[in-house]
């Protein structure tokens, strides 16, 4: 059995492989999502993440439709004690921003969506630093002082703010940020590592970063002049085509190869190494793309493979 890691200061125990809920709903139908959750809580997972936008960005749809297809995986699975399920708040079309009153009235529209009664872990999706930190911390910690959420945790957010938000949540004795959801992966590094991630480790946040996979670059089935059939091919395209991102799947490829291990696999185990990371987040829209995520529980790479990876993405 996979160990579980604790999630910042929280009594929140998660598997070190977070699983993404950006495709349900979107590129994965009901019934597909059922199978892919199905089969990540086979394997021991019990952490998922949502947002209260997912699918928005999609015609026809209006937001939300990720959290409807996890509340209703959860009510028919009767697990919902075993589970921990994370989603966000700031960017739904009829919830925008941090104001106070929309914190609530979107926390409640999540926790109907998800059929419960709690929101394990909450995050503010997108900063939106026009909203004194006072106003959102306040709503958060009201939220958790009346049972609907658990604990909370920020996205997107600059050093100085997150500073601020966890300063003024010390001095007054309110809810806490126990985690950060921070953008990184091995292309794309500067968006966390320095001031934001000596501030986590400095403060005990634990980080669980999206885009792990760089839209599906790091899964190694983007190389250059190849064209794939996918929703997101056109970021993960961009990467292929630069010279960094060639040289990482030159040594992603070789230590693949090594452990004969798939590229996805080591490109999350990178990751999951680095200082303040829990639980990078992935997502697969088939059952059959969740082996090579889950295969970073039991992947360890040398100190040599990890230089190597480094020096390849600098």
């Amino acid at each position: 059995m996979t160990s579980l890691r604790t999630l910042g200061s929280s009594d929140l125990e998660v598997f070190p492989l977070c699983l993404g809920g950006n495709v349900f709903g979107w590129t994965a139908d009901e019934e597909t999502s059922f199978a892919v959750l199905d089969a990540y809580t086979a394997a021991g997972g019990n952490f998922i993440d949502t947002a209260d936008s997912y699918s928005a960005w999609i015609e026809g749809h209006k937001g939300g439709e990720s959290e409807t297809v996890i509340g209703k995986w959860v009510k028919s699975r009767g697990n919902r004690d075993r589970v921990v399920i994370a989603t966000k708040v700031s960017q739904h079309p009829e919830f925008q921003g941090l104001s106070a009153a929309n914190i609530k009235a979107a926390a409640d529209a999540s926790l109907r969506r998800l059929d419960t009664d709690y929101i394990d872990l909450y995050y503010t999706h997108f900063d939106k630093p026009e909203v004194p930190v006072e106003e959102i911390i306040g709503a958060l910690d009201e939220l958790v002082k009346a049972g609907k959420v658990r604990h909370i945790a920020a996205s997107n957010i600059s050093p100085e703010r997150l500073k601020a938000s966890l300063d003024f949540s010390d001095r007054e004795g309110l809810a806490r940020y126990v985690a950060l959801q921070p953008h990184y992966n091995l292309v794309s590094r500067d968006t966390y590592e320095g001031p934001l991630q000596n501030l986590a480790a400095k403060e005990g946040l634990s980080s669980v970063p999206y885009f792990s996979l760089a839209a599906g670059f790091l899964t190694g089935k983007y190389r250059p002049g190849t064209q794939v059939d996918s929703a997101r091919a056109g970021r993960a395209q961009e990467y292929a085509d630069s010279e960094r991102g060639q040289k990482v799947l030159a040594a992603l490829d070789e230590i693949a190869a090594a452990h004969d291990a798939p590229v996805a696999t080591v490109a999350l185990a990178w990751l999951a190494a680095q200082p303040t990371i829990t639980a990078p987040i992935a997502s697969a829209r088939t059952v059959e793309q969740l082996p090579a995520l889950l295969g970073v529980v039991d992947l360890n790479l040398t100190d040599e493979e990890a230089a190597s990876l480094t020096e390849a993405s600098a």
